[in-house]
């Protein structure tokens, strides 16, 4: 499972200044990239940057490069905001309408079956970094599946929260859980303090299958992601093997595959098929109320 291939580069060295044709072809990879794998975050573009030999692998290159040619390219309208995901920014506020028939138009817009009522399990997918929620979102929107950030190391209460709706499920069906995050000393703790705490807080009463998905050993090979020199700092690191990955340094077509495919393998495709049809007719209803009161009002 691999990304379409783009391009490779031959990076210049890092010395001296770069000439106004380099920043140009850098500027070149940028947009053939983005046009094939957005929405991504600058991390992940930065790493697929380093792996076609645009740039060096360096924090410099990261911030003086990589964010400034973004933002620079971002405003000059030569890319779309909207190609460069950012999760960690948002508006806090109740949604309101201007009047009820708006308020059944947008119901009717929104209006989703849930896709797991009728299967035999449930999914959920964590993800260590809320960066990335909104490079894969869009699957698990489309399937109903919840995403669930960490941050790091998730607080008590989050899990606590998180434990007491697997257990009100767990009673009716098999839960499984599919863990994204860093391959590092702390990055490889975090998913077994997550499954540790999850068991603990629903009283070991519900099968809970939990996966980590990513990022693995394997996956270093397969997608030739970009390591980095271990942080001696952390105190998990002397029982960590090898050099760190971030998760972010999976190609953003492949993180949302990895993520499509864990879902996927729980779908009855056949009953999604008919949940659709009756979600449409139900949605022409909503329509139908909207076009009645509307009617009424003049």
């Amino acid at each position: 499972m691999t990304t379409a291939t783009l391009p490779i580069y031959r990076s210049r060295p890092t010395r001296g200044r770069r000439t106004k044709e380099d920043i140009e072809t850098i500027r070149r990879a940028l947009e053939r990239l983005l046009q094939r794998e957005n929405p991504a975050t600058v991390r992940q573009v930065f790493y697929r940057l380093v792996s076609m030999g645009v740039i060096a692998k360096s924090e410099a290159e990261y911030k003086q490069t990589v964010c400034r040619l973004l933002g620079e390219m971002r405003l000059a309208g030569r890319i779309p905001f909207g190609w460069i995901a950012d999760n960690t920014r948002w508006m806090r506020k109740p949604t309101t309408f201007s009047s009820l028939e708006q308020a059944l138009r947008r119901t009717a817009e929104a209006y989703r079956r849930s896709v797991w009522d009728e299967m035999p399990v449930y999914v959920e997918i964590w993800l260590e970094k809320d960066a990335l929620a909104g490079v894969i979102y869009d699957v698990t929107r489309e399937y109903d599946v919840p995403l669930m950030v960490t941050r790091g190391y998730p607080s008590l209460s989050y899990l606590s929260e998180a434990a007491a709706q697997l257990w009100r499920i767990g009673h009716e069906k098999r839960i499984h859980i599919y863990y994204f995050g860093d391959r590092d000393p702390s990055g490889v703790d975090i998913p077994r303090n997550v499954e540790a705490r999850l068991r603990e807080f629903t009283r070991w009463d519900v099968p809970i299958a939990f996966d980590v998905v990513a990022v693995t050993e394997d996956q270093i090979d397969e997608f030739g992601l970009p390591t980095r020199p271990t942080k001696l700092s952390d105190s998990r690191s002397a029982t960590f093997d090898g050099e760190s990955v971030e998760v972010d340094a999976i190609p953003p077509a492949d993180l949302r595959e990895l993520v499509r495919a864990c879902i996927e393998q729980h779908i009855d495709q056949d009953q999604l098929a008919a949940l659709e049809i009756t979600e449409e007719s139900e949605r022409e209803i909503l329509r139908a109320f909207a076009d009645e009161y509307a009617g009424g009002a003049r």
